[in-house]
């Protein structure tokens, strides 16, 4: 399994009605931080009822939540746009 697919795990009890995830580990290589950690940069797009009436930063804690354990070792980099499935998107 795949980091990527890992990530995807972790965020499915947010019951996502749209989840992506990229993997910018690429993009970034050779990036001082990233090879002292070894870790990857993702991005996280993220639709999910669970962010309804929360605010930016508390849904963002909810995504950091679920990867805590996968940070900052397995994940470098994370860029996080949430939104609630009736907002939208940016």
């Amino acid at each position: 399994m795949s980091l990527a697919d890992t990530i995807r795990e972790r965020l499915r009890p947010l019951a996502p009605e749209t989840l992506e995830v990229f993997d910018d580990s690429a993009d970034h290589a050779g990036h001082a931080g990233a090879r002292e950690s070894g870790g990857g940069h993702f991005q996280v797009v993220i639709v999910s009822a669970a962010f309804a009436g929360q605010s930016r930063l508390a849904r963002h804690r909810l995504v950091y939540d679920a990867l805590r354990d996968l940070m900052p070792g397995s994940i470098h980099a994370l860029a996080i746009v949430a939104h609630a499935p009736e907002e939208p998107a940016s």
